[in-house]
């Protein structure tokens, strides 16, 4: 006989969005769409990772983005997807994409309103082609002008001030995480109801480390600060924690993994390459609202000298080197930097 789910223990995304919005009296409603409107992104994106090796979609074109790295085809499709059920809504003042070397305007014949949307629409883009996971991060500002059209200072904001942030990881099952800054909630996509239904409650980064996460073929151009923390991360020096490395290189798949199991993630600046002379990761589409995930879950995330979330960005496409997850093991990260390194 085929059990039945007790439809009082189901919870919607909707729902979930709906009952915090609750716990808000002044709460508009506004918010809780612009999250309706990522989720509904996410199933679209979903469907499409799935048939990621149709010849249309798989691979790469032509084109290279302000990064100056090849678009991959599926990256475009999730970047106007994401632009598309965003620009018309009446509720963004502007958005920016990983993908856009310029903030994404309003169309004008569309009104505006007071939050702002940066997104990176496909991170982990190069693992497309080996069927890995890839993942969809997003974070939501308030504007900081008064009126009008968004402007780019609207998208200069450190991570502290952050109303919404979370990311989307594609894999075996789509699950969205998110926060609003009161706990951190994971939703698994049902495939046969089409909902995202709450399936990891109360997300807390365990206090017992499993991994660390880093590309160690790079370990050559590290600081010694760093080289001597991943000995003591591998149990190799100062009686470390002798952890389990696991690395697949796709941010938000080593994030998810560590902030279920516990552990710590970090991508160092590179002492070989005068173009990454503070890191490779970007501050406002990656960093800054994974490290807002992190430290509702209890973590913390560093670029290994400050807190990421108290950064004030200059620019749009500012990068940064991350050491990001359980908090113990971020911290240490900044020890050994502020010892060897100075």
């Amino acid at each position: 006989m085929t059990e039945v789910a007790d439809p009082t223990r189901i919870i919607t995304i909707e729902r979930h969005i709906l009952d915090e919005q609750r716990a808000h009296p002044e709460a508009t409603g506004t918010l809780t769409s612009i999250l309706y409107d990522i989720a509904l992104a996410a199933k679209f994106i979903a469907s499409r990772t799935t048939r990621a090796g149709l010849v249309d979609i798989l691979g790469s074109t032509e084109d290279t983005n302000v990064q100056g790295e090849r678009v991959m085809r599926l990256d475009r499709i999730a970047d106007q997807v994401m632009i598309r059920l965003n620009d018309h809504t009446g509720r963004l003042a502007v958005m920016a994409s990983e993908e856009h070397e310029h903030i994404i305007p309003i169309p004008k014949k569309y009104p505006v309103g007071k939050y702002v949307l940066m997104f990176d629409p496909l991170d982990g883009s190069s693992n497309i082609d080996y069927n890995a996971s890839i993942g969809t991060i997003f974070a939501i500002f308030r504007r900081k002008s008064a009126s009008g059209r968004g402007k780019l200072e609207d998208c200069l904001q450190p991570g502290k001030d952050l109303v919404v942030a979370g990311y989307l990881i594609y894999g075996s099952s789509t699950m969205l995480v998110y926060t609003s800054g009161a706990g951190v909630h994971g939703f698994t996509l049902d495939t046969q109801l089409g909902e995202f239904l709450l399936s990891h409650p109360n997300i807390r980064i365990p206090q017992k480390p499993k991994y660390y996460s880093c590309n160690q073929g790079y370990q050559a151009n590290w600081s010694v600060g760093v080289a001597r923390y991943t000995q003591y991360l591998q149990g190799l020096a100062d009686g470390g924690s002798s952890l389990s490395l696991r690395y697949i290189g796709s941010l938000v798949g080593d994030f998810h993994r560590n902030l279920l199991a516990g552990g710590v993630y970090y991508y160092p600046a590179d002492n070989r390459d005068p173009a990454l002379p503070t890191g490779k990761l970007r501050l406002l589409y990656e960093a800054a609202p994974l490290a807002f995930i992190a430290h509702q879950a209890g973590g913390y995330g560093s670029d290994g000298r400050q807190d990421i979330l108290n950064i004030e960005p200059i620019s749009l496409h500012q990068r940064t080197a991350l050491f990001i997850g359980h908090r113990g093991l971020v911290e240490k990260a900044e020890e050994y930097i502020r010892t060897y390194d100075q």
